[in-house]
């Protein structure tokens, strides 16, 4: 059975045709259609989505097929209720498996020494029209096409 096989057995567990299950998962209907019909395979982002809007489901079932297709509420499969709890890599809340209290000064990050915002510096910025003085004519010259040409000057 392939992955494709098991996100249809949650849209028939769920009673949803395609569309709304696209829909309800947050991915294109298009994107549903080609890993239905075997033309894509499914990205981890979608399986994601899958394992976040349907959270009942076992996320090793939906990507590998093995255990029970259900969680129960401790977090472990129905088949496999004896075995402790392997947290996945992918959990949105993961459990501290060494139960020892986590340092931040262990912690590579630091924080922001300044995490106030700062008013921001008001950039003023003007401009300034110059005037010059008006333009005087000091000279008009006309030429003709017998390659002569007239120089007329105003009169001071």
């Amino acid at each position: 059975m392939e992955i494709k096989d098991r996100i249809r057995m949650i849209m028939e567990r769920e009673k949803v045709p395609p569309r709304v299950f696209a829909e309800t998962i947050g991915v294109q209907q298009s994107t549903l259609s080609h890993i239905l019909n075997d033309r894509n395979k499914p990205s981890l982002e979608v399986v994601m989505k899958v394992h976040q809007k349907y959270d009942y489901v076992n996320l090793e079932w939906l990507l590998y097929g093995k255990g029970e297709m259900m969680v129960s509420e401790e977090g472990t499969s129905f088949s496999s209720s004896n075995h402790d709890y392997l947290p996945s890599l992918f959990d949105e809340n993961p459990v501290n498996p060494s139960k020892e209290p986590t340092l931040p000064e262990n912690r590579k990050e630091m924080p922001l020494r300044n995490a106030e915002n700062s008013p921001k510096e008001i950039v003023k910025q003007e401009i300034r029209y110059i005037e010059k003085p008006a333009r005087k004519i000091t000279e008009i010259r006309i030429f003709f096409d017998d390659n002569t040409y007239e120089t007329f000057r105003p009169e001071k």
